[in-house]
Order: structure tokens, then C-alpha cells, then sequence
């Protein structure tokens, strides 16, 4: 199947830094280079920190109170592609990031009226940033967990930079993006929206 390329395509980036805006994220910067490929491949893009909204422990949609994770969801939702871009510490994904796998946990009930989960007809990218080694077992650890809930994941879905091993230069002091970096986004972007194109004119049999 040959995805039609006029169709429009929305994408999402939950950026999962552990600073709060206004300060400068390398896992923000990094968000905004996946979405200038993916603006070129015609999607539709918009980023949420979450450190900057009370996202309250839990794997249920609503955790009710002060809970401000209803509203993310829901960007969440409406997007054909989700970004998940993150940092590494100490080897693993931010805890951010880790507290908004388990609250989207809630969407393996949330079907739709063939049975489906409603995030199936959706796909997953994710980046990560850091200056030690281990961006292939955070970009697995995530990937898994986004699979888990039903996205798919396109051929090279993810992109990465890491400084070398117990420096302190990080992503956003580089004076440029590496061309290897630079193409292997570029390749992440295209993919997903083919791949999001593509599910959104036919997505996977219904469950029986």
C-alpha cells in the first residue's frame, strides 16, 4: 500500500527532561530537530515538558486532585505520532519518562468498538540525549513499554547523541548537529509519517 501523502499527519513530543522551562533542554533541542524533519515530511507537530505539569503517580487516565496528566493525554490522543525524548541518567531513562509509561499504562483498557487498544493505529519515535554510553538500552527500554500500549515502531525509529563517558558537554553546546546524528533523524521522521499514513488508511485487524 502506497501512503497517501495529503493526509495529514499530527505528532506530539513529550519531552521528559528533568528541568522545568525556561531553562535550556538537550532533550527539548533534540525534540525540535525530529520535528524539523517531520514538518518537512508534512506533519503537524507540538511539544509538552512535562516536568512542568503535575503529573501524578499512578497507571490509571485519571488520578484525580491536582493530576494534570489528563491534559497531556489527550494531546496524546489526537496525535498520530508520539515522541518521547529523553535524557540519560545513570543509564536509564529520566524518571519522567518513566512516570509517563506507567501512566499511559491506562490506554491497554481503552479500546476502541473492534476490540482494538487505540493507541494500535499509532506510532512511536524516541530520542535521547546524554554524555555517557547506553542510548541503545534506553531507546529498548522505552520502545518496549511504548509497544506494550500499542504503537508501532517504524523501521529506525530512533535518533541519539551521547558525549563521551563522565563529560560534561551536552547536546545543546554542540556548535552544530552531526551529520550522522542529523541523517539518522531525518530517517526516524520519515519513516514514522509514512508508517502513521499508512495505519491511518488501514490499521491492524480488529481483536476477535
Amino acid at each position: 500500500m502506497t501512503a497517501d501523502e495529503s493526509s495529514p499527519v499530527r505528532a506530539i513530543a513529550l519531552v521528559c527532561s528533568l528541568k522545568p522551562s525556561p531553562a535550556p533542554s538537550s532533550s527539548e533541542l533534540m525534540a525540535e530537530h525530529v520535528f524539523q524533519s517531520l514538518r518537512k515530511e508534512g506533519a503537524v507537530c507540538e511539544a509538552v515538558r512535562c516536568v512542568d505539569f503535575h503529573i501524578a503517580p499512578g497507571v490509571e487516565a485519571d488520578m484525580g486532585d491536582s493530576d494534570q496528566w489528563p491534559q497531556i493525554r489527550q494531546k496524546v490522543l489526537d496525535a498520530d505520532i508520539l515522541l518521547l525524548s529523553t535524557p540519560i541518567w545513570l543509564g536509564h531513562p529520566s524518571s519522567v519518562t518513566q512516570r509517563v509509561l506507567e501512566r499511559l499504562d491506562a490506554e491497554l483498557s481503552n479500546t476502541d468498538d473492534q476490540g482494538r487498544p487505540v493507541m494500535a493505529g499509532k506510532v512511536a519515535l524516541v530520542s535521547v540525549v546524554g554524555n555517557e554510553d547506553g542510548a541503545h538500552k534506553v531507546v529498548a527500554d522505552v520502545f518496549q513499554g511504548l509497544n506494550d500500549v500499542g504503537y508501532s515502531i517504524p523501521a529506525q525509529g530512533c535518533t541519539y547523541w551521547t558525549g563521551p563517558a563522565m563529560g560534561s558537554e551536552d547536546y545543546k553546546d554542540l556548535d552544530g548537529v552531526p551529520e550522522q546524528v542529523a541523517a539518522t533523524t531525518a530517517a526516524a521522521a520519515r519513516n514514522a509519517v509514512h508508517l502513521a499514513r499508512v495505519l491511518k488508511q488501514s490499521t491492524y485487524p480488529a481483536y476477535e
